[in-house]
């Protein structure tokens, strides 16, 4: 054990979550904060009331740049990156050629690069996929000096537009550089939580001192790991490697909203990206035969990720990828995949934990309003 610790990295605010008595656990190759003393639902329902900053460090920040950066990246993705304007933000995902999701990222045009965030597990493999296919007229810039932050929360603009203005004008997917306390960071108004909020990205050897100036913040307590999988699956929003990986494409995914209509099949960019004959056949045809579903527990107990599905015959339907109990709805809330025959609203299904049949819904998500601040 003490070898794999040793191999772990260790994010630029390492010894602040050390110093604020966060119980840090391996996570994606790094020593992460999986709970402060708060604990996990005392941190999960302060972010919902007030505002939660979250180290999401582990996560790779690429710029792109070159005159064709944008048209090159969106070769790989089934979304609209040619026509993304200056200062805005999209959700894409790097799909191969039998249509599955080998990742999803967050996507924004600077105006002098295009800028991507991918997640922490699969960034060594997203990096080495761009360098192959973007071309050698794209520059492909990996930002290991900087840490990423999520202040997150109904009261997140409150807390930084204390230290910076500006960010009060942003509006849900906005982006543009900002100086804060002195220090040129890249802003976006965005999040992974369901809240309002930001996402800063700091030069690492600033990153510490101002993370310490956003905890001077009234509003504003540090979060852990545990409590960003807990928003996040009552939003419901997906964690790759659970509720999507190579296996899932986008339909079969509940992802056809981020698939652009310039991409599809009757866009004026059809196609073009991997995968496109199975996903395009897939919107045409409607002939996925599973689908991620949100379910609600009739019960208290939480119903975890594996957790097989049956229906009420006892025939196997389904898997449960994410489960938690939600402190927000004071219920237990999952996502999973059912067959499509399963997966409308309201559709009773039985989770096995432990040798039970426990009931559960088909219910729809996000299980909890999303409070997304688009002006």
């Amino acid at each position: 054990m003490a070898d794999v610790q040793a191999d772990l990295k260790q994010t630029p605010l390492y010894n602040l979550h050390k110093e604020l008595g966060a119980r840090m656990v391996p996570f994606a190759g790094y020593e992460m904060p999986v709970q402060y003393p708060l604990g996990v639902k005392k941190e999960h329902i302060h972010t919902r009331e007030q505002a939660g900053l979250f180290d999401v460090s582990h996560m790779g920040q690429v710029k792109l740049t070159g005159e064709n950066a944008a048209k090159a990246l969106e070769a790989l993705v089934p979304v609209d990156i040619i026509d993304l304007p200056v200062g805005k933000q999209r959700y894409a995902f790097f799909t191969n050629e039998n249509g599955g999701i080998m990742d999803d990222l967050m996507v924004t045009n600077y105006g002098d690069c295009i800028y991507v965030v991918v997640n922490a597990a699969c960034k060594e493999q997203d990096i080495a996929h761009m360098r192959a296919n973007l071309g050698d007229d794209v520059q492909l810039e990996v930002l290991d000096d900087a840490a990423l932050v999520a202040l997150q929360g109904p009261m997140a603009a409150t807390a930084l537009s204390r230290l910076a203005p500006e960010v009060a004008g942003m509006v849900f997917m906005d982006a543009k550089a900002v100086t804060i306390d002195g220090v040129e960071c890249l802003v976006s108004r965005s999040g992974y939580t369901g809240e309002d909020g930001y996402e800063i990205s700091i030069p690492s050897a600033e990153a510490e001192r101002l993370c310490r100036l956003f905890l001077a913040q009234p509003e504003v307590e540090a979060i852990g790991l545990g409590a960003r999988d807990s928003l996040r699956l009552e939003s419901g929003l997906c964690l790759y490697g659970h509720d999507i990986d190579t296996t899932t494409t986008p339909l079969e995914g509940s992802l056809i909203w981020a698939i652009s209509k310039a991409r599809r099949a009757e866009g004026e960019r059809a196609g073009g990206f991997p995968g496109a004959e199975v996903i395009l056949s897939q919107i045409a045809n409607k002939n996925w035969t599973r689908k991620r579903v949100g379910l609600l527990g009739e019960g208290r107990a939480p119903i975890r990720e594996g957790a097989e599905l049956f229906d009420a015959e006892g025939n196997k339907i389904g898997v449960v990828t994410s489960g938690t109990f939600g402190p927000s709805i004071d219920k237990p809330v999952a996502m999973g995949y059912v067959a499509t025959e399963f997966s409308a609203l309201d559709t009773q299904v039985f989770a096995s934990v432990r040798g039970k049949m426990l009931p559960m819904i088909v219910g729809r998500m996000p299980f909890i309003e999303q409070r997304y601040y688009r002006g």
